[in-house]
């Protein structure tokens, strides 16, 4: 397989995300100091799976909309979102996948969302039962979350990898906390940790929302923990929800 940035089957535009290689393991999903969503914490076991470094850019999703002709996010090219290097936001639930489908075809490489006990256990980068990817203490990351923790918008998401965000987790990940929410794969259920699988849990079966993890831009911290979820009907696009890329050996979404 190519290296990040290098050619995909002579087409070089083509832009291939930094992946980073995640061993399976067993970890704690939830927080009992969270929502009533975020319990009962229960031990989840993961196969091994990659997923990148960073989510997908503007740079990285131009590509995809030149050469399929897809509808574009909203947004699309204003001036607080149109950086390169920006993560691309404005897209549903069904725009993230179509992406991770065409490049799968491009690439013959089995990317896909991450599913959302993969988004926590990427987010907690082996730490056990921390707040956030860098420990249990809020962190004043201006730029990447709603200003003063809980006053008005910032002016837009900040750039992958930028000054002003909290570093890579201890899995060398950025923005797992910060900058734009991030779909996963799964369905959304209130209730679903109370039945949810011990081995590769992949959400409930279909209902009108799928899951976002991580925070954003426009929102209070308390969506920046590692354990938080939110959700959204999987047509709809806000101007804060993006998405980062796995890849597994195979992968089926639940429909």
């Amino acid at each position: 397989m190519p290296a990040h940035g290098e050619p995909v089957s002579g087409r070089m535009d083509v832009i291939l995300p930094e992946m980073r290689a995640l061993p399976g393991g067993t970890f704690l999903l939830g927080d009992e100091r969270g929502r009533a969503d975020e319990r009962p914490v229960h031990e989840v076991v993961l196969d091994a799976f990659s997923i990148a470094v960073c989510p997908v850019t503007n740079a990285e999703y131009a590509v995809f909309l030149a050469w399929t002709g897809h509808p574009e996010p909203i947004g699309w090219q204003q001036p607080r979102f149109d950086g390169p290097e920006h993560p691309v936001c404005g897209v549903s639930w069904e725009d993230a996948v179509a992406y991770a489908q065409w490049l799968s075809a491009e690439t013959r490489q089995c990317y896909h969302l991450p599913t959302e006990a993969q988004r926590e256990y990427a987010a907690r980068g082996g730490r056990a039962q921390q707040g956030y990817p860098w420990g249990d203490e809020a962190l004043p990351l201006e730029g990447v979350y709603a200003e003063g923790l809980a006053g008005p918008p910032t002016g837009g998401p900040m750039p992958v990898r930028c000054a002003g965000a909290a570093g890579p987790n201890d899995f060398g990940l950025y923005h797992m906390a910060d900058n734009v929410h991030e779909w996963c794969a799964d369905y959304y259920a209130p209730n679903y940790y109370a039945t949810s699988p011990r081995y590769n849990p992949r959400g409930p079966a279909a209902t009108d929302r799928r899951v976002a993890r991580g925070g954003s831009w426009r929102h209070h911290i308390k969506y920046s923990r590692c354990a938080a979820r939110s959700s959204l009907a999987p047509t709809k696009r806000f101007a804060d929800f993006g998405f980062r890329l796995a890849s597994s050996e195979r992968f089926e979404y639940v429909y």
